[in-house]
C-alpha cells in the first residue's frame, strides 16, 4: 500500500494539472486582482497546464457561455451585473448548477476561488458538492473598505461572511506573511503565502519619455511626483494632496501626476488644479509614465499586496508608503524608499518632503529600488503556485482524485 501511495505522489508531481480558476475580474479590466490573475493563468498555461477559467461575461463580449481555446484556456462565462461604484467590474451572479454540469463532465484537479462574491461562493458550493480540492485567494480587504462608502456598520458582517468563506476551502492564499497572520488571528487557520510578481521588461527605468514629461508641463530635471492606482475614497488620497501641497510651497514647478480613475476623480480635479491626470493607463503606456516620474506615493492601507508599489520601484522610483503590505515585504526604509508608521501623516509628509528635496538620494535609490525587485519573476510565483496546488490535490480524499 505504501509503495502504491508513493507511486501515486510521483505521478501527481509529474502531471499537467487542470486548474478551474474563479474570479470575477479578469484581462482587460485594469486593477491589481484582475492583472495578477492573468499573470498567473498565463503562467500556468506557459507551464503545460490546462485552465478552465470561470468569469463574468465583460460588456464587449458575445452570448456564448462557453469559449474553448486550443491555448490551454477554456473559458466559461457567467452572468454579471456592475458593482457598485466600481461601474467597470462586474459582481459575478451564483452560477452553481453550471459549474456543477461543467466540472462533473470535465472534473478539474483543484478549484483556485479567487473573489469572495456571489460566483465564487456558488463555485465553492459547487466544489464542496462534488469533491473537488478547493483554493481560495484574499485579494481586497472588503471589509474595510465598508468604513470609506458610509456602510461602517457592514464590517463586522463582511468580515463574518469572509472568515466563512475562506473556512471552507482547504486553503487560503494572501501575498504577505503580515496578511497571513491576520488572517490566522481572525479565525482562518489554513492559509499560505503566495507573493505577486513583476514584469522588469516592462517596467523599466528605461521607458523615461522627455517628451511625456514635456507634455506634463515640466521641464528638464523638475520634478514629477506619481500616484498609480484607483482614485477612490479608500485610498487615503487627502493624505497624498497634504503631502505634494508642501512639496509645491518648496518646489513651484513640481507636478502632481495621478494614473487612474474612479468616483473621487472629480473632487480631486477641482482641489488640484493644476495636477495631471492621465486616466487608466496599460502595457508601454502604463511604464512610460511610471518611468517619467521622479518621485512615487502611496498613501493607502487598504490594501491586501499593493501591485503599483512592486511596478514603481522596477520602474525606479523610490517609494513613500505606510510600513505596510507590499511596501513593507519590498522596502528597507533608507534604501528603495521611506516608510512611516499607520497613521502618521506627518510622518509620511516629512518624508515626502524629504525626497522631493534630495535629487541625489533619489538617484541612489532609484538603482535599489530597481534591483530590489529583479528576481520576482513571475514564473517562481506561478512554481510557488502549482507546488501548494499539488499539496491540496494530494491532501485530498482519493475518491477526490479520480
Amino acid at each position: 500500500m505504501d509503495a502504491d501511495l508513493v507511486c501515486q505522489e510521483i505521478v501527481s508531481r509529474a502531471m499537467a494539472l487542470r486548474v478551474a480558476v474563479v474570479t470575477e475580474t479578469y484581462p482587460p479590466e485594469i486593477n491589481g486582482v484582475a492583472m495578477s490573475t492573468g499573470r498567473l493563468v498565463d503562467g500556468l498555461v506557459a507551464a503545460g497546464h490546462r485552465v478552465d477559467l470561470i468569469r463574468p461575461r465583460q460588456p464587449q463580449e458575445g452570448r456564448a457561455w462557453f469559449e474553448e481555446d486550443t491555448e490551454g484556456i477554456d473559458r466559461v462565462l457567467s452572468r454579471g451585473i456592475p458593482l457598485p461604484r466600481y461601474a467597470n467590474l462586474q459582481l459575478g451572479l451564483p452560477a452553481r448548477k453550471l459549474l456543477m454540469r461543467r466540472w462533473a463532465h470535465q472534473r478539474p484537479d483543484v478549484v483556485q476561488v479567487v473573489t469572495e462574491g456571489p460566483l465564487g461562493w456558488s463555485a465553492l458550493t459547487a466544489a464542496r458538492k462534488l469533491h473537488l480540492p478547493v483554493i481560495s485567494e484574499f485579494h481586497t480587504n472588503f471589509h474595510s473598505y465598508s468604513q470609506h462608502y458610509g456602510v461602517g456598520w457592514l464590517k463586522r458582517p463582511i468580515a463574518a461572511y469572509l472568515r466563512k468563506f475562506h473556512n471552507r476551502a482547504d486553503l487560503t492564499l494572501v501575498p504577505t506573511r503580515d496578511l497571513q497572520r491576520a488572517l490566522q488571528a481572525h479565525g482562518i487557520p489554513r492559509v499560505e503565502v503566495v507573493s505577486r510578481g513583476v514584469d522588469t521588461r516592462l517596467f523599466d527605468p528605461a521607458r523615461r519619455s522627455e517628451a511625456l514629461r514635456s507634455s506634463w508641463g515640466l521641464a528638464p530635471g523638475e520634478l514629477a511626483v506619481c500616484h498609480v492606482g484607483r482614485i477612490a475614497p479608500e485610498k487615503n488620497l487627502a493624505l497624498l494632496e497634504k503631502a505634494f501641497a508642501a512639496i509645491q510651497q518648496r518646489l513651484p514647478a513640481a507636478r502632481l501626476v495621478l494614473v487612474g480613475s474612479g468616483p473621487a476623480a472629480e473632487g480631486l480635479r477641482a482641489r488640484c488644479p493644476g495636477a495631471v491626470f492621465a486616466g487608466s493607463r496599460s502595457g508601454e503606456d502604463l511604464a512610460a509614465h511610471y518611468a517619467s516620474g521622479d518621485l512615487f506615493l502611496f498613501p493607502s492601507l487598504t490594501e491586501t499586496y499593493g501591485n503599483v508599489v512592486a511596478e514603481a520601484l522596477a520602474s525606479g522610483l523610490p517609494v513613500v508608503a505606510y510600513r505596510d503590505a507590499a511596501a513593507k515585504e519590498l522596502i528597507t526604509p533608507g534604501q528603495e524608499g521611506l516608510l512611516v508608521e499607520a497613521g502618521d501623516e506627518a510622518g509620511f509628509i516629512a518624508h515626502a518632503l524629504s525626497l522631493a528635496l534630495s535629487p541625489e538620494l533619489r538617484q541612489t535609490m532609484a538603482l535599489a529600488a530597481r534591483a530590489r525587485v529583479a528576481d520576482l519573476a513571475w514564473q517562481s510565483i506561478v512554481e510557488r503556485l502549482v507546488s501548494l496546488q499539488r499539496q491540496v490535490i494530494l491532501s485530498a480524499p482519493l475518491f477526490a482524485r479520480r
